[in-house]
């Protein structure tokens, strides 16, 4: 059993991080783009504190995604799910799920872990450091 945990835990990392920038993606994307369509982004401006996350999310996300500056890029949409929870979540109610806050809690706490374990070996930062 040994063996397999340890040919997995590191496939997983890349799994995880793949999946959790594929969701996380979505709102950059809905923000931006409208696609998929969330009504309350209708009118959203680009200079604006929801479009300044929007392109923090779609380039954070596609930066977790692919698994480049997986490290750096993944402190940085941390640190957006942080404020997102306190400024957007926390003021509504103390407990995450009487504030709808679940979310920006997991991709804060799941980005933050990421920043700590790198992309795992299904990552570009992976193959490139194999070529050095």
């Amino acid at each position: 059993m040994d063996e397999f945990f340890k040919t997995w835990s590191p496939r997983l990392l890349s799994v995880l991080r793949i999946v959790t920038a594929l969701l996380f993606l979505q709102h950059g994307l809905a923000k931006l783009f409208g696609f998929p369509h969330v009504a309350s982004f209708d009118n959203l401006q680009l200079v604006s504190l929801l479009g300044l996350a929007g392109i923090i999310e779609i380039v954070g996300g596609v930066l977790v995604l692919i698994g480049l500056f997986t490290r750096p890029a993944a402190f940085i949409v941390a640190g957006e799910m942080a404020v997102a929870y306190f400024m957007g979540h926390a003021p509504r109610a103390f407990f995450p799920i009487l504030n709808n806050g679940e979310l920006a809690v997991l991709f804060c706490f799941v980005f933050l872990y990421l920043a700590a374990a790198g992309g795992g070996p299904w990552s570009v930062d992976a193959a490139r450091g194999a070529k050095a």
